[in-house]
């Protein structure tokens, strides 16, 4: 029972460390497999705000059309797009909504598809020439599993009417599932079209370049960069906006998130260390209660080195079983989160990845921590006299 318990802080922790980096790491890999859709030659360029996309901002930090022009002709670069995100009022019968609505030049928006995961599941993308037309995210139309909506109590389907600030858009098509809640839950309409209805004038809420072939994205991003400047009249190192290329993007985040991971695990690994302390009081119990049997060991010719391996391998034992059944648990955890994700949002966002190297770290870590908790009563225990310890009471 002693050793049960005593095992208790590191399963605890090692189950928290384990299920906090699976579940990081299975985050981690989405955001990867999305930027690698998005594909190493496109750059972004978005206004220095803080908020998300279409969130309310001063005029002077606002991309134009302008800046669209300016970056479409800067050398080095195959093609520019500038697209509208807007937050607004979506209603369906009774029942309204607050969503994204994304205004996007119909002929453009083929080639917006190119960087998502996603495509036309049903009726058809837009076309020149729609005015008050929309194509709606999988979640207007879909559940998770494929019926009804998701957002909407009575069901949606192409042809029907979605009223956005007011203003009627017939439902022309529908994207496929994209597992991301954010796209499947945008509507797609003109951008001419959503500037005119909510007034947003020449306003681009984000310019995506694609990058001429044989030219490099980070200098070609440093020429947009500089050429925006001067189109702006703004200084280096003060610009309103912020020109990235996808890998540089994320770089950006897998850094951010590498830090973030890593407070996470050192406040879990608090746990490790009061296991440790708990295998230690438990194995200075343990040399008290085997005085006499470490006397007769030594008596017999048993060395110091002797006893002193035993203790520090049934310390780092205890620190191996209960970092294997933290492992065991963690795995667990790290699984429910991953399913109760999946149907919460309908994505494979917070999946669980769970790999060879996590597990055998963790096995070993637990192990070092029982044995380095256990030196001190080991060196106790083979530093005892003979005589001494047999005469123990």
């Amino acid at each position: 029972m002693r050793s049960w318990l005593t095992m208790l802080g590191i399963f605890i922790g090692i189950a928290a460390v384990v299920s906090l980096i699976s579940i990081g790491q299975g985050l981690q890999d989405f955001i990867s497999d999305q930027f690698e859709m998005l594909g190493s030659d496109k750059i972004i360029i978005e206004p220095n705000t803080m908020g998300p996309p279409g969130s309310v901002t001063t005029k002077s930090l606002l991309l134009t059309s302008k800046d669209l022009q300016t970056v479409e002709d800067t050398k080095g670069v195959k093609w520019a797009m500038g697209y509208l995100v807007k937050t607004g009022q979506a209603t369906v019968g009774e029942q309204s909504e607050i969503g994204f609505a994304i205004g996007v030049i119909p002929e453009e928006l083929d080639i917006m598809l190119e960087t998502q995961p996603f495509d036309v599941l049903e009726g058809r993308s837009l076309k020149k020439g729609d005015k008050f037309k929309a194509v709606v995210g999988y979640s207007h139309i879909f559940d998770k599993d494929g019926g009804e909506s998701s957002i909407w109590d009575d069901g949606l389907r192409v042809r029907d009417t979605i009223i956005i600030e007011g203003h009627e858009f017939k439902i022309v098509g529908v994207f496929e599932k994209s597992g991301n809640p954010y796209d499947d839950g945008s509507i797609y309409v003109p951008k001419e079209t959503l500037r005119d209805i909510l007034n947003a004038g020449d306003e681009e809420s984000q310019i995506l370049v694609k990058t001429a072939e044989g030219f490099d994205p980070e200098k070609v991003a440093e020429r947009i960069k500089k050429e925006l400047r001067d189109s702006r009249n703004e200084k280096e190192d003060q610009e309103t906006f912020s020109v990235n290329t996808s890998e540089q993007l994320l770089e950006s985040f897998s850094s951010i998130f590498t830090v973030i991971s890593a407070v996470l695990v050192g406040i879990a690994a608090i746990s490790l260390l009061v296991g440790g302390v708990g295998i230690m009081n438990t194995m200075y119990t343990s040399v008290l209660e085997r005085t006499k049997d470490i006397g007769t060991m030594k008596a017999i010719g048993a060395k110091n080195s002797d006893v002193l391996l035993i203790f520090l391998i049934e310390s780092g034992s205890l620190g191996l079983v209960g970092g294997a059944i933290g492992v065991i648990i963690g795995v667990g955890i790290a699984k429910i989160v991953e399913f109760i994700a999946q149907q919460a949002l309908g994505s494979n966002m917070l999946g669980a990845s769970v790999t060879l190297p996590l597990v055998v770290g963790a096995l070993l870590f637990s192990f070092i921590v029982g044995a380095v908790s256990g030196v001190l009563p080991a060196r106790q225990a083979s530093k005892l006299k003979p005589v001494d310890a047999l005469r123990y009471e």
